[in-house]
């Protein structure tokens, strides 16, 4: 499901800031135009699909033509929130032998990725 709304960026020094006028608490940053761009769709996926999952009313956005901003420039940011969905973490409780445990612990080895990666591989994603 595509969602499009406007936001007003923000240049401060060597960094840029963006907030949706829409969306109360919705904004993020970047030092790039690319990279604060690539944060605004993701706080903006994260935001709606936080409304969506607490079953709250998700604000329409408002017609770009008719806005303007006072201390930056306005730009639509779009999120498929399809490719965020379900990606939700489960916890698993699981057992190992006790060796094994005490050496990836000595590696410093990340169980979930180690899991998620594994998982993966077995089912040929």
């Amino acid at each position: 499901m595509l969602f499009v709304y406007p936001a007003v960026f923000h240049k401060e020094e060597e960094a840029y800031w963006v907030e949706f006028p829409d969306l109360e608490g919705c904004h993020t940053y970047g030092c790039s135009i690319n990279e604060t761009m690539e944060a605004a769709q993701e706080a903006l996926a994260g935001y709606l699909l936080t409304r969506l999952e607490q079953e709250k009313e998700i604000t329409a956005p408002s017609d770009i033509s008719s806005m303007h901003a006072e201390d930056g420039f306005l730009s639509l940011v779009s999120c498929d929130i399809n490719q965020y969905k379900d990606t939700k973490a489960v916890k698993k409780t699981l057992t190992i032998p006790s060796w094994l445990n005490d050496r990836a612990v000595s590696m410093g080895v990340n169980f979930s990725q180690v899991l998620q990666e594994a998982l993966l591989a077995k089912i040929q994603v």
